[in-house]
């Protein structure tokens, strides 16, 4: 039996693209909305594809936290003060949904979780979003 769940998380992170033409190419925060539609078999005991929590916890690394591409002259003054998470590329609403689901699979894969991620949004606005589908 292939079940299909959602969860959506709220984030506030703030980031910059080093490789852009205005106004987002200044460091400046977000209210991140993800929304990740996970299928799979779930657990015979207890009936769970993967915990809703778990979904949370991982996007929550992202909460409150500064994201810059990794060649942001930026990053090593920043971490002087702040931890920086930084991204093979500006940190972009497209490039945020390929981390996350990448991170998704990594727990799946440790906790030897059999899931799909079939689709994920990353909400940048309430009116502007990524959408990341297999």
């Amino acid at each position: 039996m292939k079940i299909g769940i959602y969860k959506e998380v709220h984030i506030d992170t703030s980031h910059r693209l080093l490789h852009y033409i205005g106004k987002c190419a200044n460091l400046h925060g977000h209210r991140w909305r993800v929304e990740v539609w996970m299928e799979g078999e779930p657990d015979p005991a207890t009936q769970i594809l993967i915990d809703y929590s778990l979904i949370k916890q991982v996007i929550n690394k992202y909460d409150h936290q500064i994201i810059l591409n990794r060649d942001d002259p930026m990053v090593p003054r920043i971490r002087e003060f702040h931890p920086v998470i930084t991204t093979p590329g500006d940190p972009t609403s497209e490039l945020m949904a390929v981390i996350i689901r990448e991170d998704l699979y990594a727990v799946c894969r440790d906790l030897g979780i059999q899931a799909t991620i079939p689709k994920i949004r990353v909400w940048e606005s309430p009116t502007s979003c990524a959408e990341l589908t297999e």
